[in-house]
């Protein structure tokens, strides 16, 4: 039995516990820095154990026997796990949205004996393997759009939004500048800007820039592509709140206050849905045209308990990734990037399947 240390005992740790957990094929200790995080593990029979991301020492003897290591944890502790985790000799996965943790990974793996793989929840992660497979069917390719959001059900508030996964990770992609290509050059674009509207289903939302949800598609994707962006979906009315925040409340010099606000008022919800739109546009057999993938995946029971869908789509990415990597199916070493993951072997793993939502729009040829 595979040996999994999944760091980091927050809302996706207990949803990427309760996967690899219960398909019966890893042994999972979960490691965290907070006593009250593990003692609701505890409580329902997962291995825990105490433990400092930002002490190397620490980090190295807790990877001491592990096979794999989940690096769950707010993005500012990525580069200090991603070290362990090569020094140690320990196949590594991350969720981070933030470019500069990722070129730190890119880095690290240079010399390593083993794979380390950042980005492997949904935004970036899944919606890059989509975008690749949609790419594949293009002899010449114009533009491809990614457009991601974990939206609640049932919005009430002005922000028309509730707080579904990690808020340090929300603010970050709100504040950095975001990847793109324009016009076959790479740009660095702001973030909330290039709002477009758009309805699917009936359903209107906004979309706008922001940071890391491309992963490392720019560079992929260089010289290939004339266009390549990445928006964030929300419902109309949402950016124009964050802006007021952000920036006629100056809290964007003041993320911890931002936080604090938004962790006070906004409440969590399990009633939400995860919206992926990919649109490619280019030259088939010397025709123009454009194919779309679209997907939604709700919040649902997985193991007789609610989870929302932010939760079972990223839980369940970096857990197929694992698994594929577990059997061979991903390169054992070095930097692996998403889009080296097939769509048909991911949604055919037994984690990717929940990206088979009922209404999902396939790629085809």
């Amino acid at each position: 039995m595979d040996k999994v240390l999944l760091i980091g005992g927050g809302k996706i740790g207990r949803m990427i516990a309760r996967f690899l957990t219960d398909c019966g094929d890893y042994e999972v200790t979960v490691a965290d820095s907070s006593e009250t995080a593990l003692a609701r593990f505890e409580q329902r029979g997962f291995r825990t154990q105490l433990l400092d991301a930002t002490d190397s020492e620490e980090l190295r003897r807790g990877m001491d026997g592990f096979g794999y290591v989940v690096n769950a944890t707010p993005f500012f502790l990525t580069r200090h796990i991603a070290y362990a985790a090569a020094e140690t000799g320990t196949h590594y996965f991350d969720l981070t949205e933030d470019v500069a943790s990722t070129r730190e990974v890119r880095r690290i793996a240079e010399t390593a004996d083993t794979a380390l793989m950042p980005q492997c929840g949904l935004a970036p992660g899944f919606v890059s393997i989509a975008a690749a497979a949609l790419a594949e069917h293009f002899e010449e390719l114009e533009d491809l759009h990614l457009r991601v959001g974990a939206l609640p059900k049932f919005p009430t508030n002005a922000l028309k939004y509730n707080l579904t996964w990690s808020t340090d990770g929300l603010i970050n992609e709100y504040l950095n500048p975001c990847e793109a290509i324009v016009d076959g050059e790479h740009r660095e674009t702001a973030p909330l800007e290039g709002r477009e509207h758009f309805s699917l289903d009936g359903v209107a939302y906004e979309a706008f820039n922001t940071s890391g949800g491309l992963g490392t598609l720019h560079e992929t994707f260089a010289g290939r592509v004339r266009n390549l962006n990445y928006r964030t979906v929300r419902y109309p009315g949402h950016l124009d709140v964050i802006r007021l925040l952000l920036n006629d409340l100056k809290l964007r010099d003041r993320p911890e206050v931002l936080k604090d606000i938004l962790e006070t008022s906004i409440p969590m919800t399990t009633q939400d849905v995860v919206l992926v739109f990919v649109t490619a546009s280019g030259y088939r057999r010397g025709v123009f045209v454009q194919q779309s993938y679209v997907n939604h995946v709700p919040g649902q029971d997985v193991g007789g308990e609610p989870w929302s869908a932010i939760q079972i789509t990223t839980g369940a990415a970096v857990c197929a990734v694992l698994d594929m990597m577990a059997t061979g199916l991903l390169p054992q070493k070095g930097f692996v990037c998403q889009e080296q993951v097939k769509l048909d072997d991911f949604l055919d793993n037994r984690f990717g399947r929940y990206y088979r939502g009922e209404d999902a729009r396939p790629v085809t040829t």
